[in-house]
């Protein structure tokens, strides 16, 4: 079973910026910060050493004896300090370091302060809703070049941007320790004004969750923020050091929250941020790398006697991206199936494999003859499932390289109207244990991937109601990594309708060559079904040239569309009537 810190690592590494995180005051406990609480009873001692009285042992007993109200901070402050000069002063000792303790260490920022300052400044955290006064959190994130957007009192809230407009929210839901108006009471807790309440909602909604150093035992408004969150796009994990309070195991169950046990908060961020660090250098291929690959694969194919360096090449960076992929970190038998689950990893194989991925793309525009052998070679070796039990959709996902590879050597081949290469790499023959072999372009194209087609991919996060997420996902990344190939991102479009037109139409071809009556078309749907401007443009472009060149069109010599004329118009014709009974479009 994977560990809870494990799988929280993946999951941030996959999902860049959607987390946010719940400090409690159990975060700056260990930096001698005392609770609101707590200064508000050594307010009482004050205020009772002033009368010449003795409130021990109990000071918010005496308290409410002697004033039969509940001990109030900002009361109370007031009545010690009278001028807002003395009340600050009177606050910096309880928040602030003397040389003394900053020689401790104490009031400093925690390794649980810098871990998250640091997992700011990389780009995973955004957000950080805190009930804590002090300026720890601040502190350690200016140390990192960080000058997050602070929102303490109702007044920043309806002034601050958006939260995707910043590069760092802190959220000070209780208010910051130099403002009177902090709130700790349990009535001041049990309700919160209606902008606080408003960008709650939104961080609950829009945002994971890591939880930290909080009970969730006095804070009634807080838990009811929680509760209303009409939806969770992304999980909770919920950190705490020995079993958590009724209140807060009623809100992890409520939330579906994953339960992280741990020691302490230093070393459970500590140990993220390092997880998280180490799975971004794991993944991330040197730039330079990259290039020096794409340019030693353009000297290769630029005379025949580098075959034997171009075989070389590619195998090389095939089986690294194999081993990667088929690693024991991929667990095929995790019950975690959840969208934010399946991004990780569909994110992390992406990463194993973008230097292959633009490799692909240059050899798809140049490569021909003998050249392809090697990269059929490498989409037979991608297109294996690397286990055979576990989880349906964790062994289908590990045949997704080989849908990188096939999407942008296609691409690339697209570019350039190599239609004879094209149709080399979709008749790629893959073995498949106990079954009959197929073609490549009957197993590795997106709606050949899943037993359920593009439906299986409606988990990602924030594509539940697209018709093609998978297919979007996958645009939006080699747009990312292409991009500067291509004029524009229509441009880049286009040539993936393209792809996927010409890709539905090789998997067809052999049915309307055996044009039998009984069997109905079927083929591979795409983006290219509600983007009906580029399929018709596309149709009509393979349409003229079937009917002005007949068996001469490029479209027939290189079989990509059926092996006459008449068979590639029939083929055509079938695959709109089929895009036009697909409802989903």
């Amino acid at each position: 079973m994977i560990d809870p810190i494990d799988s929280l690592a993946f999951s941030m590494h996959g999902n860049k910026g959607v987390y946010a995180v719940l400090l409690g005051s159990g975060v700056s406990r260990a930096a001698r910060i005392p609770t609101g609480w707590e200064v508000t009873i050594e307010l009482v001692r004050k205020a009772a050493a002033l009368q010449g009285a003795n409130c021990e042992p109990d000071p918010a007993a005496w308290f409410m004896q002697k004033t039969g109200l509940e001990p109030e901070y900002s009361a109370l402050l007031d009545a010690v300090a009278k001028t807002p000069a003395e009340r600050q002063q009177l606050l910096r000792h309880y928040f602030e370091p003397t040389e003394i303790e900053r020689d401790e260490g104490a009031k400093m920022p925690t390794k649980a302060h810098r871990a998250i300052a640091e997992l700011v400044k990389l780009g995973y955290v955004r957000v950080v809703v805190t009930t804590n006064f002090d300026r720890l959190l601040e502190l350690a994130l200016n140390d990192v070049g960080v000058y997050p957007t602070v929102l303490s009192t109702p007044d920043h809230v309806e002034g601050a941007l958006p939260l995707v407009h910043t590069a760092c929210t802190v959220i000070k839901i209780h208010g910051d320790y130099l403002d009177t108006r902090i709130r700790n009471t349990p009535e001041e807790l049990a309700a919160y004004p209606e902008q606080f309440n408003h960008i709650l909602d939104r961080v609950f909604d829009e945002f994971g969750l890591i939880v930290a150093g909080w009970s969730a035992d006095w804070d009634e408004a807080l838990r009811t923020a929680m509760t209303r969150a009409p939806y969770r796009r992304f999980s909770t994990y919920w950190s705490s050091r020995g079993e958590p309070s009724a209140k807060a195991a009623d809100l992890v169950a409520r939330r579906g929250a994953t339960l992280v046990k741990i020691d302490d908060a230093d070393s459970f961020f500590y140990s993220l941020t390092e997880k998280v660090k180490s799975l971004e250098e794991f993944s991330r291929p040197h730039p330079l790398s990259a290039a020096v690959a794409v340019a030693s694969l353009k000297r290769y194919l630029s005379e025949p006697k580098y075959r034997i360096s171009l075989e070389d090449l590619i195998s090389g960076e095939v089986t690294r991206v194999a081993a990667i992929t088929s690693g024991a970190q991929f667990d095929v038998n995790s019950q975690d199936t959840s969208g934010p689950a399946v991004l990780a990893r569909l994110r992390a194989y992406e990463a194993a494999a973008t230097t292959l991925v633009k490799m692909a793309f240059v050899a798809g525009q140049w490569s021909e003859g003998d050249q392809l052998r090697a990269w059929a070679k490498a989409l037979a070796k991608l297109s294996h499932r690397q286990a055979q039990s576990g989880l349906v959709r964790w062994l289908e996902l590990q045949r997704y390289p080989a849908t990188l590879l096939l999407y942008a050597m296609g691409i690339g081949a697209v570019t350039t109207e190599r239609w004879e290469s094209l149709h080399h790499i979709f008749s790629v023959s893959v073995a498949r244990e106990g079954q009959e072999d197929k073609r490549a372009v009957e197993v590795a194209p997106i709606w050949a991937l899943f037993q359920r087609g593009a439906e299986a991919m409606k988990v990602l996060p924030g594509r539940e109601r697209e018709y093609t997420p998978l297919q979007n996902h996958l645009e939006e990344l080699l747009f990312e990594v292409l991009g500067p190939h291509f004029d524009s991102s229509e441009a880049f479009s286009m040539v993936f309708d393209r792809f996927e037109v010409l890709a539905a139409l090789a998997y067809a071809a052999p049915q309307v060559e055996r044009a039998q009556a009984s069997e109905r078309y079927w083929t591979l749907p795409g983006a290219y079904g509600w983007r009906s401007e580029n399929r018709r443009r596309i149709l009509q472009e393979v349409s003229d040239s079937l009917k002005s060149a007949g068996n001469g069109s490029p479209w027939v010599t290189s079989r990509l569309v059926g092996t006459t004329a008449e068979l590639g118009i029939a083929n055509l014709t079938q695959l709109e009537q089929l895009v036009l009974q697909l409802r989903w479009f």
